[in-house]
Order: C-alpha cells, then sequence, then structure tokens
C-alpha cells in the first residue's frame, strides 16, 4: 500500500482510524481505503450514518454560537478529529475573532493534520493527547499557552465519548476536566445511543460489531447515562434532546430520520 504524503511516518496506515472513518463519512478525503472498508461495512447496516455526522456538526456550530453569544472565547475541543470545514475555530471566530480555540486528539494523522491547517493561526492550536488521561490533555504546554483555565471555557466532547469503556473511566476524566474549568464554564457533548435510531436495536448492533472487530468499541449509553456525564453542570434548555432539536434554526421536523440518532446538550458550571 502506497504511503500518501499527507500521511505522518510510523503509523500504520492498514489499520482502521475512527477518525479517518468520520472524515469519510463527512466527505473528505483524508481516509485510506482500510477506513472506507469500515466505513462502508458499517453504512451496509446502518445507511444514514452519514446524516448523523451531519446532524452532530451542525449541532456543533450551534453550540459553539451559542457560546460565544454567552461570552465565552475559549474553548477546548477534545477528541476533534481530522479538520473539515466548519471546524470550532472557524465557526468561533467568524462570531468573534478573539476566540481562542485549543483542539485535542491522539491519532497521529488528525494531529498531523491539524498542525498544517493551524500553522498560521496565533489562536488555535493542536495537542497531542488521550480524553483518558484528562492530566495530560491539562498540563500539555498548548494548553497553557492558548487557554486560561482561571476563565469560562466551552468544554467539547462531541462524538468522543461513546469510544471511551466503562473500565477506562469516562466519568471520572470528564469531572477531571470539569473541576479544573472555571465557574461559567460550558460543557457541549453529544454521545451515540440506541434510541432515536429509526432500526431495532440487533440491526443497529451489527454496526457497533463492525467498530468492535476495528478494535475501536461503539459504547452505546441510554439517556439516563449520557446525563450523568453532566454531574456538576446545570442542564441548559431544552436539555439533553436528539441533535436536530437543540435550538434548531429551523425546521427540525424537516430531517432526516437518521439525524436524530443518539443524543445533544449543553451544560453550564455553576
Amino acid at each position: 500500500m502506497e504511503r500518501p504524503a499527507w500521511a505522518p511516518q510510523g503509523i500504520d496506515i492498514s489499520v482502521p482510524s475512527v477518525s479517518r472513518i468520520y472524515d469519510y463519512y463527512l466527505g473528505g478525503s483524508h481516509n485510506f481505503e482500510v477506513d472506507r472498508e469500515a466505513a462502508r461495512e458499517a453504512m451496509r447496516f446502518m445507511p444514514g450514518l452519514p446524516k448523523i455526522m451531519q446532524a452532530n456538526r451542525a449541532f456543533m456550530r450551534r453550540a459553539v454560537r451559542f457560546a460565544v453569544s454567552e461570552g465565552i472565547t475559549q474553548f477546548l475541543d477534545i477528541g476533534s478529529g481530522i479538520p473539515t470545514f466548519g471546524n470550532v475555530h472557524e465557526v468561533a471566530q467568524s462570531a468573534n475573532p478573539e476566540a481562542r480555540v485549543l483542539y485535542v486528539d491522539h491519532d497521529p494523522v488528525a494531529v498531523a493534520h491539524s498542525r498544517a491547517v493551524l500553522a498560521d493561526k496565533e489562536r488555535a492550536g493542536i495537542a497531542s493527547a488521550d480524553l483518558r488521561k484528562p492530566h495530560d490533555i491539562l498540563s500539555a504546554p498548548e494548553t497553557s499557552q492558548l487557554l486560561d483555565l482561571t476563565q469560562p471555557v466551552a468544554l467539547l466532547l462531541i462524538a468522543v465519548l461513546h469510544f471511551v469503556e466503562d473500565q477506562d473511566d469516562p466519568y471520572e476524566a470528564v469531572a477531571a476536566l470539569r473541576d479544573a474549568l472555571a465557574p461559567g464554564s460550558l460543557l457541549i457533548l453529544t454521545h451515540a445511543s440506541y434510541e432515536g435510531i429509526p432500526l431495532s436495536e440487533e440491526e443497529a448492533g451489527r454496526t457497533v460489531g463492525v467498530y468492535r472487530n476495528i478494535k475501536n468499541p461503539l459504547v452505546m449509553r441510554s439517556p439516563e447515562e449520557i446525563a450523568g456525564f453532566f454531574e456538576g453542570f446545570t442542564m441548559l434548555d431544552p436539555g439533553l434532546v436528539s441533535m436536530p432539536l437543540w435550538r434548531p434554526e429551523g425546521e427540525a421536523d424537516q430531517e432526516d430520520p437518521y439525524a436524530f440518532s443518539g443524543f445533544a446538550g449543553v451544560g453550564r458550571k455553576a
């Protein structure tokens, strides 16, 4: 297999990557055939996966604009993935040019591409770290360079917690990040769930099996379990809802049924 010029040395391009599969769903070009094969297999069981990812991105953009309208100028996006059009820094800085954004990912391809995209950006950067090790994120030099944690921050955990298994203490990781944030900070979160998917749990479970087979287990949590990540935050209206229903800008009922898969919410730290 020929290694593309954009692929960092040292990564195994024969192994699928969640961030590159996500890139493929969104119509990106930074993915390998092994990623496309996994994505096509997942879509064979759940053909609406690209629509789910589009709804996820649309929610993110609305939530970022909301955060800016609330006076927040700092964003910490963990599990940010490969840069695509309409990323957090583009949305935030179009609303407030003073906004600062730190992306965090542990995928070498995502990190390398983010560095290339952000090379000339003074107010945006990328740190290589893993959500499962929150103290590595908080102590990263990029964090202190870009963010002032004594002031409110919008913490984005978009489509990432469902890749953290219970044995890796996702609730403890979120709590550690929460405790490091100033009062007034926001938690912006999306998470996969069997509820809302226009398929039976057995059918949807076949897609979950694809992710398990590529060693990136997809953990489908109930609304009650997802709400648990907001401990220490006050959930803002309209609460934990399907992604198109969080402060829609148009007619949410016109969305593809797959867009209502999974949940989204925003909470504020008192």
